[in-house]
């Protein structure tokens, strides 16, 4: 198969919507210490139907390929999640608008405007315990790498690495948005379950893309 922007961008998409679904009782467990447990099953609800839909999905554009992928999620993914991960893809989608070629720093740029639409849409920040502290240091970190021009696998490994020992860190942090809000310092101690999908996400995906049959 030939490499494309477009071939890339389903790629991505596509590892994560099996992660989410292969992680589906992983992600519950976590979202179950101070949460409702639902995180995991949501996720894994919505991600089916793109796969499911995948043959059918707009491909004339990576950005066309985004935006669908975001009205898929937002209106099968239940609770809070399809929302805001639904709100990140669309803005993941706005950022690429009219490209047919995308760069690392494209690939940045899809990274942050997730991220600022995820904390417009649930009204968050950085140490707020969300997966906003997994999210925003492993683009920083995907950032730093590709600046040392040492190729896609090698920022990705660098991004997995990252967003699991952030993942890691929301242990000691109170939450400060969603229902884990209510626990108070109950929350401290457990991971925030939106940072560890983001780690397994990543971890997956770096793995896969060090694999593809067509690199």
């Amino acid at each position: 198969m030939t490499r494309t922007a477009l071939s890339d961008t389903a790629f991505g998409v596509q590892s994560i919507a099996r992660t989410t679904v292969d992680n589906e009782r992983e992600f519950g467990d976590h979202d179950s210490v101070v949460g409702d447990g639902d995180f995991g099953f949501s996720l894994a609800r919505g991600f089916e139907i793109v796969l499911s839909d995948w043959d059918g999905l707009d491909r004339s554009s990576p950005s066309a390929f985004l935006k669908r992928v975001a009205l898929v999620i937002s209106g099968r993914i239940g609770g809070t999640s399809g929302p805001l991960w639904g709100t990140a893809f669309l803005r993941a989608a706005a950022a690429v608008s009219g490209k047919e070629e995308l760069t690392g720093a494209d690939v940045v740029a899809i990274l942050r405007a997730s991220a600022e639409g995820i904390k417009s849409r649930g009204k968050s920040d950085l140490g707020d315990k969300t997966l906003l502290d997994a999210l925003v240091p492993a683009t920083d970190a995907l950032e730093s790498e590709l600046a040392t021009a040492s190729g896609p696998a090698a920022a990705l490994a660098r991004m997995a690495r990252v967003a699991r020992a952030s993942a890691d860190a929301t242990s000691l942090l109170q939450a400060r948005r969603g229902r884990a809000i209510y626990t108070g310092e109950r929350s401290i101690g457990s991971p925030d379950p939106g940072a560890v999908a983001v780690a397994v996400i990543l971890e997956r995906l770096s793995r896969e893309w060090a694999s593809r049959d067509d690199l």
